[in-house]
């Protein structure tokens, strides 16, 4: 089977996410006009990264699901168009007193009005310009979906950016089936 994949090479603005989820949602329909079935956005595309601080706002947290929703339901009539969408998750959880935020570094995978699968990404930077274990909890499992018409299916395993840098996330997904991994990244900048 032949795969035509556009990766969105996009200038996102952090904290802008319904400006973002227009962007994503312009170059899912340009990427399906092309002939295009599977279009792969930044990691955190949807909010922009790294929004630091906002991460641990649970309004912010849910104002991201309400841009990926905006996403699924704008992309629901692109038939047979995968689109990987890259978005913090998460909530607090609390145990007697004390309140634990568990967010995740994520992404989903959407296809015709609907999440198919949704992944944490597992290896967490930590040095120079990233801070990601400040504000994410590792992941823990491993996605891996398909892609084309019946018969005729490509299975692809999804990672995230730092994922890479170790063996066990690609092994994992190997061993799920992947015949292709796909690999969402961004990195952070400052001036100077």
């Amino acid at each position: 089977m032949t795969l035509k994949i556009c990766v969105a090479q996009l200038n996102l603005v952090v904290g802008d996410l319904q400006g973002n989820a227009q962007k994503i949602i312009a170059s899912a329909t340009e990427a399906y006009a092309h002939g295009a079935r599977f279009l792969l956005t930044p990691e955190l595309s949807i909010c922009g990264y790294a929004a630091e601080d906002l991460f641990l706002r649970p309004a912010f947290i849910s104002a991201c699901h309400d841009a990926v929703k905006t996403v699924v339901d704008a992309c629901a009539g692109l038939k047979g168009m995968v689109v990987v969408v890259g978005h913090p998750t998460g909530g607090d959880e609390r145990s007697k007193s004390v309140a634990i935020q568990r967010r995740f570094n994520a992404a989903s995978v959407i296809s015709e009005g609907r999440i198919l699968e949704t992944y944490a990404k597992r290896e967490l930077p930590n040095y120079q310009v990233f801070d990601e274990r400040r504000y994410f909890t590792p992941g823990q499992g491993v996605c891996v979906f398909q892609i084309g018409e019946q018969g005729k299916q490509v299975s692809v395993g999804l990672l995230i950016c730092e994922d890479t840098w170790f063996a066990e996330p690609a092994q994992l997904a190997l061993e799920a089936g992947a015949q292709v991994l796909a690999v969402i990244n961004a990195s952070p900048f400052h001036v100077g």
